[in-house]
């Protein structure tokens, strides 16, 4: 028999009745019936109920096990009784009678449980990880995240693509976040960067001839941590293709996510990928305040300015003679109740408005038909607010919220409340994941303060019109770039490259760096263009996301095998530490502390 097991802890069933067996895992927890010690025994396939009595020769071994301690037992297989059967499980129509017992390993003092579903701080969890991790969710969580990885190679290789790995030490990029930097022992005052994304080297694979490529890529950025966001590092599905528009790409990519949500999503609804609307970074941004849009959320802003021009309603009249400015309204259908809109009007004062207006509609008390309802409804008339309840096909029973301003200044909190409205009337499609390219994106963005002109997106785009467009007003070129939102998260991004050197150089001038330093940074690909660069695109998807929609978690640590905290801190490893004084001099560095 092998040292440590013959059968895992999901194997066995009635029909291993009468056979001598060897399970090792770990105590999941144990019962006292009476002198006769039940153990539900664990390991990463299941668990199997095993005891032992004052008759077994393993019995005071038995007495001294604790929650956690590994242990190997040999026993024979029995039949539970037909009332003592636990259907829940796969092993639960048998039990183990213990004949020698093994302590593997002993447990301290947990400072976390396994057994049950108890909450516990995220720093205990992320300190004792390899106690969270034995956790029944983790377990779940994680086996998922492998599953999604190995289909998505699976369905990568059946579309033609090959994996190739790209560098981890590289030079800086900029991707629109802080790299982290590597100090060059060999190059003293030089440093490497780790990739922000393996952006540059995909596309020179495209440069050298290969037609497909595609990478599960660990990716780090120096970010500020979030729900939905790794501080530190994180893992994308990264691909490539030459000879591609923007169409080929998301022909392409669609089908291998969709398959990816309908084999491990629970039996929820995915549309058919030719299906996924195609939606303007503007629209998008002016249907739902956001370029990640939910649209499990039937809910679509629309610009209601003309009602509120010379109005009645003061705030809204004087704001729109102010240039750039606009209202929207947000419907919200069954939300017509002073209650619902008072709660709202308080959401909104919570974060940080002074209010939001809104008008709801209702049947007259005098039994005259419909009568809209509200501060605003008083302000502006009937006729203004009868048109507003047109323009958004509204009913009794409804209700509207109104914002205004400069979009750039309340669109992101627009799109919240369309969220929060969307969630308190329960008109989100809980079932269903909901996907839609969004597209046009802007290549450059002013800085509000000084006007000076930078990367919006990703730098290595292919503007709409090529060097033509970039010799007009910046800030109207939108690129060959794309993001795929689904369920209110972005999951991919993605572009047409730019692979003209000519303007690659001009479209970086733009944003402020002249030909040579272009050349400087990017000496590898501009000097790869000249050769005979293939038109060519990709995107890259991802993978924490993914998983973390899959699972159906808010907070993408839950994915994460060994993630950090809030603070970018791995409180189980002491990252990061401070270096000793013999590798600084190693690198030629000093440590500057701060005042």
């Amino acid at each position: 028999m092998h040292a440590y097991r013959s059968h895992t802890c999901a194997d066995l069933n009635k029909a291993h009745v009468g056979q001598t067996v060897r399970l090792s895992g770990w105590v999941h927890r144990v019962r006292d019936h009476g002198g006769v010690l039940f153990i539900d025994l664990r390991d990463h396939y299941g668990i199997t109920q095993v005891l032992c009595d004052p008759d077994s020769p393993a019995f005071k071994a038995a007495e001294k096990l604790r929650s956690e301690w590994c242990i190997r037992i040999d026993g024979t297989v029995k039949a539970r009784d037909a009332g003592l059967v636990n259907p829940k499980i796969p092993t639960g129509e048998i039990e183990v009678y213990i004949r020698d017992l093994e302590v593997l390993g002993e447990a301290a003092e947990l400072p976390l449980m396994v057994f049950g579903d108890q909450e516990y701080p995220e720093e205990t969890r992320l300190r004792y990880r390899y106690l969270d991790l034995r956790r029944e969710g983790m377990q779940r969580n994680m086996t998922l995240r492998s599953d999604v990885v190995a289909s998505i190679r699976k369905r990568m290789w059946a579309k033609g693509f090959r994996e190739y790995q790209t560098p981890i030490i590289t030079a800086s990029s900029p991707e629109g976040a802080r790299d982290f930097l590597v100090p060059s022992r060999l190059h003293p005052g030089k440093f490497y960067a780790l990739p922000q994304a393996p952006q540059q080297f995909k596309q020179l694979i495209m440069v050298s001839g290969f037609d497909k490529y595609f990478q599960i890529a660990p990716c780090f950025r120096d970010e500020d941590p979030r729900a939905d966001r790794s501080p530190t590092d994180f893992y994308q599905l990264d691909m490539e293709m030459s000879f591609v528009t923007q169409q080929d790409v998301f022909d392409t990519v669609s089908p291998v996510l969709a398959g990816v949500f309908e084999e491990f999503g629970g039996g929820k609804t995915v549309d058919d990928p030719a299906t996924w609307p195609q939606i303007p970074y503007k629209e998008a941004a002016r249907k739902y305040g956001t370029d990640k849009p939910d649209l499990r959320n039937p809910i679509e802003m629309q610009v209601v300015s003309d009602h509120f021009a010379g109005s009645g309603f003061a705030i809204f009249a004087k704001l729109l003679e102010q240039d750039g400015t606009e209202i929207r309204a947000i419907p919200a259908p069954t939300g017509g109740s002073r209650k619902f809109c008072d709660r709202m009007n308080a959401w909104a004062q919570k974060e940080g408005l002074p209010g939001m207006g809104y008008i709801f509609w209702r049947e007259a008390e005098d039994g005259s038909g419909m009568e809209a309802a509200g501060p605003l409804a008083k302000n502006i008339g009937p006729e203004r607010t009868e048109a507003i309840r047109q323009q958004l096909g509204l009913g009794v029973g409804d209700a509207a919220f109104f914002l205004g301003g400069k979009p750039a200044k309340f669109e992101k909190i627009a799109g919240r409340a369309r969220d929060v409205i969307g969630r308190e009337l329960g008109l989100i499609d809980e079932n269903r994941f909901a996907f839609a390219w969004i597209v046009d994106f802007p290549i450059y963005a002013a800085d509000e303060e000084t006007g000076e002109i930078d990367f919006e997106h990703n730098p290595f785009s292919m503007p709409q019109g090529g060097l033509e467009a970039l010799k007009g007003d910046p800030l109207d070129v939108v690129g060959y770039q794309y993001d795929l939102a689904c369920n209110g998260y972005e999951l991919v991004s993605g572009a047409i490259r730019n692979h003209k050197l000519d303007i690659m150089i001009k479209a970086f001038e733009i944003a402020g760096y002249d030909e040579a330093e272009v050349r400087k940074r990017f000496g590898g690909m501009a000097g790869a263009f000249q050769y005979g660069a293939p038109p060519h695109g990709g995107c890259a998807a991802g993978i924490d996301r993914i998983v973390m929609l899959l699972a159906e978690t808010v907070n993408i640590r839950e994915v994460i095998m060994f993630p950090m905290n809030q603070r970018a801190e791995d409180l189980m490893m002491a990252a990061p530490s401070e270096p000793s004084s013999e590798q600084l001099m190693e690198l030629g560095l000093r440590v500057v502390p701060k005042e």
